[in-house]
């Protein structure tokens, strides 16, 4: 295997064109777990953690733009006020070691439907900045995560940073997993709520082939709220809505069996966790938080 370390984004891209089989890693969260499983051998290896443009973040035309080698560890410390959903799901990955190590860049890479990082990146609509010697592309997360461990980076490209819009509202964001820390999402949901402009963003993660929007429940109680005069009067949203809401969040989830739990718990706990965030995070609004 050789092994390769550029010292910037420019060398990066050269060494990417001339060698589209270089398997690049930064935290090595999931790339690690691969080659010490011997599931991956690949004949270059690209450590990406001396390129400064993957380690910086900062307000581009009123988004947030942030390097895909931004660890998890400094989401939540540096930009927990801004984007509080990813921050809470940050928190939920692994141990404060791989914290320090681990990057959202990394999860879009993986593309794994259970990436922590995601729900909140599709509630905030988020686009991923990726790049060649061939340019710059910017695609809307939705559409470059396409199934499991695949996305829409060709051959060339890497990953560069992602850009969202900073928290306009209460964010929730939970997961379910045989304890609290250090395992992988059974099911997960994130939820962004946008008071001036009267939107609710729901995702669902770890129950379908990728993290997916549930359309049809942001729509039933984005009504709810608009009819029942909810956001001016800042009042309870009632226990039948709660639940009808949940019934569609499980509704639309797509989940497998597998030896982390079955469809049907899957679609049981999707419809807990739904109502559970939107809960929490109408009481933040409620409060003024």
């Amino acid at each position: 295997m050789e092994f390769m370390q550029p010292l910037d984004w420019e060398e990066a891209l050269e060494i990417k064109a001339a060698h589209p089989e270089a398997r690049p890693i930064f935290g090595g969260t999931d790339v690690m777990v691969e080659l010490n499983f011997g599931r991956e051998r690949p004949e270059v290896l690209m450590d990406l953690t001396r390129v400064p443009e993957l380690r910086e973040w900062g307000e581009e035309d009123g988004r947030l733009r942030v390097g895909a080698g931004v660890t998890y560890t400094r989401i939540i410390e540096e930009l927990k006020e801004r984007l509080p959903g990813l921050a809470m799901a940050s928190r939920t990955v692994g141990s404060p070691q791989i914290r320090n190590r681990g990057t959202v860049g990394g999860n879009l890479g993986t593309a794994s439907p259970a990436g922590d990082a995601l729900p909140p990146l599709y509630v905030s609509g988020a686009e991923v900045e990726v790049a060649s010697v061939r340019g710059v592309r910017r695609i809307p997360v939705e559409e470059f995560v396409r199934g499991p461990k695949r996305n829409a980076l060709r051959e060339d490209e890497l990953i560069l940073s992602f850009l969202l819009p900073g928290a306009r509202g209460p964010q929730q964001y939970a997961k379910i997993g045989p304890r609290n820390a250090m395992v992988i999402a059974v099911c997960s949901l994130g939820l962004a709520l946008d008071p001036e402009r009267r939107e609710l963003g729901v995702c669902i993660g770890s129950a379908g082939p990728t993290p997916f929007r549930a359309r049809e429940a942001e729509g039933f109680i984005r009504g709810v709220l608009e009819e029942g005069g909810l956001w001016e009067s800042r009042s309870e949203i009632g226990e039948s809505a709660l639940a009808r809401f949940g019934e569609l969040v499980a509704g639309a989830a797509r989940p497998i069996s597998d030896v982390r739990g079955t469809a049907e718990y899957r679609r049981h706990a999707v419809a807990v966790l739904a109502r559970r965030v939107l809960r929490w995070a109408w009481e933040e609004y409620r409060e003024g938080r």
